[in-house]
């Protein structure tokens, strides 16, 4: 099975379809496939090795220029890494073992489950 991102015309993923592998042997066989039984036509497969940087999630946006699908920004204070198309935090979270959640307020990693 192939996945396909169905995007609308701001490039947001609205959709994710599936197609069998002997209907879309390659990505444009399987767009053509797509755009004929749905009548929609802007489409691109999301692969699970990395290619593309994500797998392709309702809500997430397809980037051209990085060839790329991209997680909504959750934190303002975050920044896009180019090289994974993931938003990372101002701070790295502590590696202690601990859980944290991070506060945008502070900008700063509060732990959970304190004792």
């Amino acid at each position: 099975m192939k996945n396909f991102a169905k995007l609308n015309d701001g490039n947001e993923i609205i959709d994710v379809a599936c197609v069998q592998d002997e209907i879309a042997p390659t990505e444009e066989e399987g767009i053509d496939f797509l755009k004929n039984t749905t009548g929609h036509s802007n489409w691109k497969q999301s692969y699970i090795d990395g290619t593309r940087k994500n797998q392709a999630g309702v809500g997430m946006t397809y980037d051209s220029s990085k060839d790329a699908f991209i997680p909504r920004q959750i934190f303002s204070s975050w920044t896009l890494n180019n090289d994974t198309c993931q938003w990372e935090a101002p701070k790295a979270q502590p590696d202690d073992g601990k859980s944290y959640d991070w506060d945008e307020d502070t900008k700063t990693w509060t732990e959970l489950y304190k004792k």
